[in-house]
């Protein structure tokens, strides 16, 4: 069963989806940690617009999210694709294409898990930390970031496991070429579909594994943590 896994393309599309993944994850979690402090501790206009778009990538499917890449980023006649061209950058059917795409399919995702717990254990603490001396970095290491560590921890899981498996709008923006811009998913549907059932199945095995193994061991160590 693991023969699948000797093939230099899937072994490609493996490395290039955890890649993507880790870039995706972090993008993630670095937009989302400042956008759920701005939306929590700052009032500014349209704050309910920004906070309702940021649930855009929910509603919307993820092949008209990749759609929507390519119109503005592909090198012929996109709104950004040529002149990036011009300068030595291609998005669409390249990494940053994928990126971008699988950045938005999971951007809700950090935030959504991180503003509840903000909003529940207030400022108090952060004041009380900048009325001691304390400075921005300072009180968001030593103050907030141990307040929402586990909101942190579940947004990353779940970014993660949709980065993962992201399918539609990575089929679109990556142009699904083998051994160059084919991911996991994209080798799972195309093996599946030249009759090569083995080497979908265990691909598709090891998604769901890694997926599996990311919440476990969340809800594993959650409790230990409660219990200190």
């Amino acid at each position: 069963m693991l023969d699948g896994l000797r093939d230099p393309d899937v072994v490609h599309a493996i490395n290039l989806t955890l890649t993507i993944t880790v870039y995706a994850v972090l993008i993630n979690l670095v937009f989302g940690l400042i956008v759920s402090i701005l939306l929590v501790r700052y009032d500014f206009p349209g704050k309910r617009l920004f906070s309702a778009l940021l649930d855009v990538p929910l509603s919307v499917s993820p092949v008209v999210v990749g759609l929507a890449l390519v119109l503005v980023y592909n090198g012929q006649d996109g709104l950004f694709g040529p002149t990036l061209e011009k300068l030595g950058y291609q998005v669409v059917f390249s990494t940053p294409g994928i990126v971008m795409a699988t950045v938005f399919v999971a951007l809700p995702l950090v935030i959504r898990e991180i503003v509840p717990v903000l909003e529940e254990i207030g400022d108090d603490q952060e004041r009380a930390a900048r009325s001691l001396g304390a400075n921005a970095v300072q009180t968001f290491r030593r103050v907030t970031l141990p307040g929402i560590k586990w909101a942190v921890v579940y947004g990353v899981v779940l970014a993660l496991a949709r980065s993962i498996g992201e399918f539609g709008a990575v089929k679109i923006v990556s142009g699904n070429i083998v051994g160059q811009s084919q991911t996991a998913t994209l080798t799972v549907e195309e093996t599946y579909q030249n009759f090569q059932q083995q080497t979908a199945y265990t691909v598709s095995a090891l998604l769901a594994l890694a997926a599996m193994v990311c919440l476990v061991v969340v809800v594993v160590l959650r409790p230990k943590e409660h219990s200190r």
